[in-house]
């Protein structure tokens, strides 16, 4: 299956070097995969000759515009319609791509998918979703920061993408689901995580619904499938982030504190490399605007090319397995008496 997709060049902070190296990493896992490439044409031009076939499979759209990483997401959709980041997204609306991927603003680039591309039947809010390792299975987490707040409502749906999403891209057969608490008793939690709760119980969708978990939860694998609004959620994803890192600054702290440290990191560097592959947060870059009717990936902004092919990989692979149309089908299985009536975040 040929996909082609919509790369936003000019967002990142080193755009557009890694988005052209990480399209080329990128096909190396499909050659088949095309691109449109939308930026400075003449900086462009020379990065894409460096990757021997990258020009044979590249459309460059120049355009001199592009969206400030500090720019306000209103001023973005009034200011940015010839930017590389808009461009990009209007090809998917257009038909051209299956998808678009930029590495620039979070706020500009959701807003700009859903004036453009609108949201899926049944989806009141899109979520920013991600996949996280954990000690067992990769979880998919969601929202990392579309919607500050939400209604029970809004987390049901949630649920419901999240769900479709680790069946189809990850090959979950029958993905567990919980809801982010401070704690696992049913009581636990404010009314909007309760009432978001019985509506999982209730509904008629075939949801393995696990209950409730709580932070450790995420990385312990417990489920397979982590729901909660985008202010908990950003605000955990940033914590993982930040631990990661101090985690890796102390290794190497402790292994050049002395020769000894040294020489420890000889005996244990294959093993310190296994861990850093199964954990390395490139492999996980790139998180998906779900309940956009588009395909939209939001690339780490400081990212290097391996992150960036696997923001497009992460694209790529929510097309081939059609999971908007799979979302569309869940949605619309839900009866009309049933179905889950939008209602204020503070419902």
């Amino acid at each position: 299956m040929t996909v082609t997709v919509a790369l936003d060049g000019m967002g990142g902070d080193a755009a557009p070097e890694i988005v052209v190296a990480g399209a080329a990493l990128a096909r190396e896992r499909r050659p088949d995969l095309r691109f449109l490439l939308f930026g400075d044409e003449a900086r462009i031009n020379g990065l894409v000759d460096q990757h021997p076939g990258l020009a044979e499979v590249t459309e460059i759209r120049h355009t001199p515009d592009a969206v400030a990483g500090d720019a306000k997401p209103s001023t973005a959709l009034r200011q940015g319609r010839q930017s590389s980041m808009r461009l990009a997204i209007d090809a998917v609306r257009d038909g051209e791509a299956g998808a678009a991927v930029s590495a620039g603003n979070t706020g500009a680039l959701m807003a700009m998918a859903i004036f453009v591309l609108r949201t899926l039947p049944g989806i009141d809010r899109p979520a920013i979703a991600s996949v996280m390792p954990s000690k067992g299975n990769p979880v998919v987490f969601l929202d990392l920061g579309a919607n500050v707040e939400c209604s029970a409502e809004h987390l049901f749906q949630f649920a419901v993408m999240g769900e479709v999403y680790a069946r189809a891209v990850l090959g979950v057969a029958k993905p567990r689901v919980g809801l982010l608490n401070v704690g696992t008793e049913e009581l636990k939690g404010d009314g909007v995580v309760r009432r978001a709760a019985a509506l999982l119980r209730d509904s008629d969708l075939e949801i393995d619904y696990a209950g409730f978990v709580e932070g450790t939860d995420v990385t312990a694998g417990t489920v397979d499938v982590v729901v909660t609004d985008g202010f908990t959620g950003n605000v955990a994803l940033k914590i993982a982030e930040g631990t990661a890192g101090l985690f890796t600054q102390a290794l190497k702290d402790a292994f050049g504190s002395s020769w000894r440290g040294k020489l420890g990191y000889l005996v244990a560097k294959p093993a310190l490399q296994g861990l850093r592959d199964r954990f390395d947060p490139r492999l996980y870059n790139g998180a998906l605007f779900l309940g956009v009717n588009g395909v939209v990936v939001k690339s780490h902004g400081g990212t290097d090319a391996v992150g960036f092919a696997s923001a497009i990989n992460a694209a790529v692979d929510f097309v081939s397995q059609g999971t908007n149309a799979r979302i569309i089908d869940e949605m619309g299985s839900v009866t009309t008496d049933d179905a889950p009536k939008p209602q204020a975040a503070n419902g």
